[in-house]
């Protein structure tokens, strides 16, 4: 498989992650984003042995959207130094059942990660583990009983994106882990890294990137998206 590039220099690769690909390797075994990454700059550049390239983020598996990759470990150093100090900009778009009581917010809450089940909870202040999560949300259009929100993240802790607005009342379109009361199995979750600005690791100029959705449902019910930037 061939992982669209949206922009490549010899310090940085941003591309349009695929949904349903791990970002590395995991207990599947599947092919992940590092893997064949690394294997189609192997080929078009004729390298010869190992092709680094530095993980700066993560998306979770079932997620696609805009990732940058550092081909230098000095670019991976930097963009993880600019990572931790939330120097990123990274807005997600998400198609929600239901709609939030307020068009805009900034949620807060306190999640704990059961690191066996690979779940994250809501937990009061103060709980052993819990760590702040930050975002903030507007909602861009609706149709029937969904909603599509553009999300701003401030913090990066997993599933936060997921486990924020579930607590809200609107869990994600076919996420069956946080809104498995109502998403059916097989459902294809909708949640879409949308935009992804950064300093350049060594040209330090700012940098943005986007990607749309797939046009498919229940991305489609939503012709704004196509329509207008977000």
């Amino acid at each position: 498989m061939l992982i669209p590039i949206i922009y490549e220099d010899n310090h940085v690769i941003v591309v349009e992650k695929p949904v349903n690909i791990p970002v590395q390797e995991d207990a599947t075994g599947d092919k992940d984003m590092l893997t064949l990454l690394k294997e189609d700059i192997k080929v078009r550049y004729q390298k010869p042995g190992n092709v680094y390239l530095g993980l700066v983020h993560r998306l979770d598996r079932p997620v696609g959207g805009v990732m940058v990759f550092a081909k230098t470990s000095k670019a991976a150093s930097r963009l993880s130094d600019a990572m931790r100090r939330q120097a990123f900009d990274k807005k997600y778009l998400a198609a929600v059942r239901g709609k939030p009581q307020k068009d805009a917010g900034r949620l807060e809450h306190y999640l704990w990660k059961d690191k066996n089940k690979n779940q994250v909870y809501v937990k009061p202040k103060g709980k052993e583990g819990a760590k702040k999560a930050l975002l903030e949300y507007n909602v861009i259009a609706s149709h029937r009983e969904l909603a599509l929100i553009n999300v701003a993240l401030y913090t990066g802790r997993s599933h936060q994106i997921r486990v924020q607005l579930s607590e809200i009342g609107c869990p994600i379109y076919g996420d069956q882990k946080y809104g498995s009361s109502v998403n059916k199995p097989g459902e294809q979750i909708a949640l879409w890294a949308h935009e992804l600005s950064f300093e350049h690791p060594v040209k330090k100029e700012m940098m943005s990137f986007k990607a749309n959705p797939p046009k498919e449902y229940p991305w489609d019910a939503f012709n704004i998206i196509q329509q207008h930037e977000y």
